[in-house]
């Protein structure tokens, strides 16, 4: 069965945003040793204008052929006009105000995101699925979740969005690696016990 990885980037007080989501107080994190990390070890993660614009658009794809994300995490792209972020991977997005894909490429999730991401899950492939955001979806799918890619960047917001919204019981994860980064960055990978 493949596995559901939630890789994800937040605060050291584990906020994915402001309180609107905003992401942008992280990004000057994403210097040149962290960068070589994420080409190297997670490219699909890079979204496919991104990685046209760096000239690596060839690279192949390590861990993951299938992305899922939330409405909101969606909606950055369209409002750049860019209907197919995710154009290297199998794209699928779960909104239930969003009745109609603007792209071929991208399957909406209306209803059943467990059942779909489920479905998924059972395909026969020797890539993992890549849980993109935001914070509803990754509170729906917290049960689907099969390890997290955390990360942590050396900023404190204070208040903003979670890197979950939904209640749920308590979920235990194992440390399996930590990387860390000359700019005081943190990746840290857990796998679900189950």
């Amino acid at each position: 069965m493949r596995k559901l990885t939630y890789f994800i980037a937040c605060t050291i007080d584990g906020f994915i945003g402001d309180p609107g989501g905003d992401a942008s107080a992280m990004m000057r994190y994403a210097d040149e040793e962290f960068f070589e990390y994420l080409k190297t070890e997670y490219p699909e993660t890079l979204p496919t204008h991104g990685r046209r614009a760096l000239g690596l658009d060839d690279l192949p794809n390590k861990r993951f052929d299938t992305v899922v994300q939330g409405r909101a995490s969606y909606d950055l792209a369209l409002k750049e006009g860019i209907t197919s972020p995710y154009a290297h991977l199998r794209q699928f997005v779960a909104s239930r105000t969003l009745t109609e894909s603007p792209d071929p490429n991208v399957e909406i999730v209306s209803d059943d995101l467990v059942g779909r991401v489920r479905e998924l899950k059972a395909e026969d492939s020797p890539y993992d699925i890549y849980l993109c955001g935001g914070s509803r979806v990754a509170g729906q799918l917290a049960g689907e979740i099969d390890e997290m890619v955390i990360k942590t960047y050396p900023i404190v917001l204070g208040t903003g969005m979670p890197m979950f919204t939904a209640e749920f019981p308590v979920l235990e994860f194992a440390l399996d690696s930590t990387r860390t980064f000359e700019n005081g960055a943190v990746v840290r990978t857990y796998a679900r016990k189950r």
